[in-house]
């Protein structure tokens, strides 16, 4: 008999979403949860807009402060680096106190750091606020998760995982436009100031949306119960890591093989361009729009409808074979089509997988842990993964190729050489998620918070708060 994670890797019957399902699911929505959904998606949308503006610049960004490309990426691996301190400080503060206010002061320290990214002057400085930047920006991704998915009826969960996580590439498609239009007018600093005013508005629209109804009905329950999960927060937060360490461990290699993936294709997939392939950076940038437009909801969305009835693994395990059977259109052409092509084939695959990560850590989390547990497991592998920008540059300038320049033979760095080194992560995540677990369909938002928090710590951690319930009345 093969072993328990080959034989569950698709669901079961039971815990699929018929496809009537989804239809009456949609129009039971309420204009509340709408806009829960919606604001959290413009949460994250922001913070990749926020994000990619250094990678989008990059020469700018050496040009303007007399530096190597290798030496620029140190604010992305800064800024990667520091996430993981934002998300334990806001996801923490998220489960305690609730989802609205901690996101809405987020989302504006966020535009602050990022306006003050606009005036800085020396390196140092730029340095200095892109790391502070990443304590900000930490915490965007399990809030905006958590607000959007825990209130959405369960057969709509996938396909909303899908749609939440492609607000990334709606980001970098704005940054891309911005970077095509102001930046070639006004330079790289509007980049920032856009992406600073933008934010802003995502804090006032989540100021304006009510709290989440779920996170209300588990403090009315505890208020009922005369019990206060806030004060016994560090306690429970103890006893979830002792019982649950082997989940975290896994659910941060499976964030850290997919953040290399993704920042590995992306982060310097510009800039590969201009040096690599010769383009200037107006095509540069046009090409990574294209790449980015369609496959942003033809790769998350559909996987993450997909993941609802062949299961969160199994499509992980798709969309990474994806990945590496694109790599070679993505890494051998020279031509502008070929190139596009071949970026659009990968990133499908890259966004497929993502598309299902937002519903795959919020069914697997501890039930009082629904903001923290996936926002921190994110971030560090974010932050194990910080260094991706880094291998690829420092790769690329010891790996030399030639390219035609203005009528020259030019020595230039290999960075398409450098970035082979995907194809042995996508072996690596395609592993990760065939041997981990599924909680597939659970229905989390049936629990109150003292179920999930003392007698589901007891349990294994993909066993749903509904299930403990009904085992409590059997």
């Amino acid at each position: 008999m093969p072993p328990r994670f080959i034989r569950e890797l698709i669901p079961r019957r039971e815990t699929r979403a018929p496809l009537g399902a989804v239809v009456v699911s949609f129009k039971s929505l309420t204009w509340v949860q709408w806009a829960q959904f919606w604001s959290g998606w413009l949460a994250w949308t922001c913070d990749a807009l926020d994000f990619v503006a250094v990678s989008l610049t990059v020469p700018l960004l050496s040009e303007q402060f007399g530096k190597s490309t290798s030496a620029i990426t140190t604010a992305l691996t800064l800024t990667l680096l520091f996430r993981s301190v934002g998300a334990v400080i806001f996801g923490m503060i998220s489960d305690r106190f609730g989802r609205k206010w901690p996101l809405v002061v987020n989302l504006i320290l966020c535009c602050v750091l990022e306006l003050g990214t606009g005036f800085v002057d020396t390196f140092s400085q730029f340095l200095a606020l892109r790391a502070l930047f990443g304590i900000a920006m930490g915490g965007i991704w399990g809030l905006s998760s958590s607000s959007a998915l825990e209130n959405l009826p369960v057969e709509l969960r996938g396909l909303a995982s899908g749609i939440l996580q492609e607000g990334y590439i709606v980001g970098y498609i704005l940054a891309a436009v911005i970077n095509l239009t102001l930046v070639a007018q006004h330079g790289w600093r509007a980049l920032f100031w856009a992406g600073a005013a933008i934010t802003c508005f995502a804090a006032v629209i989540r100021a304006l949306v009510p709290e989440s109804p779920f996170f209300l009905r588990v403090k009315e329950q505890e208020k009922a119960k005369g019990t206060n999960t806030s004060q016994n927060f560090l306690r429970q937060t103890k006893e979830m890591l002792k019982l649950h360490w082997l989940l975290c461990i896994y659910a941060v290699l499976l964030m850290t093989g997919l953040n290399f993936l993704s920042h590995g294709s992306q982060d310097l997939y510009p800039t590969y361009l201009q040096i690599t392939k010769g383009f200037s950076a107006h095509n540069a940038t046009v090409a990574t729009i294209i790449s980015n437009c369609v496959r942003s909801y033809s790769g998350g969305a559909i996987g993450g409808w997909a993941s609802q009835y062949i299961g969160r693994r199994l499509t992980i395990v798709f969309c990474v074979l994806l990945v590496g059977v694109f790599i070679p259109l993505w890494v051998l052409p020279s031509s502008f089509s070929a190139l596009s092509a071949g970026a659009f084939c990968v990133q499908v695959g890259v966004q497929g997988a993502w598309g299902v990560i937002p519903i795959q850590l919020a069914e697997m989390s501890p039930p009082a842990f629904r903001a923290t547990f996936p926002g921190v497991v994110y971030q560090l592998g974010n932050m194990v993964s910080a260094a991706s920008a880094q291998i690829e540059a420092t790769g690329g300038n010891n790996l030399k190729t030639t390219i035609m320049k203005d009528g020259v033979l030019t020595v230039v760095p290999d960075y398409a050489t450098a970035t082979i080194f995907i194809g042995a992560i996508a072996a690596f995540v395609i592993v990760i998620a065939i041997i981990g677990p599924e909680n597939h369909g659970s229905h989390f938002e049936n629990a109150d918070a003292d179920a999930c928090g003392d007698e589901a710590m007891d349990h294994k951690s993909q066993t749903s708060c509904r299930e403990v319930d009904e085992k409590s009345s059997a």
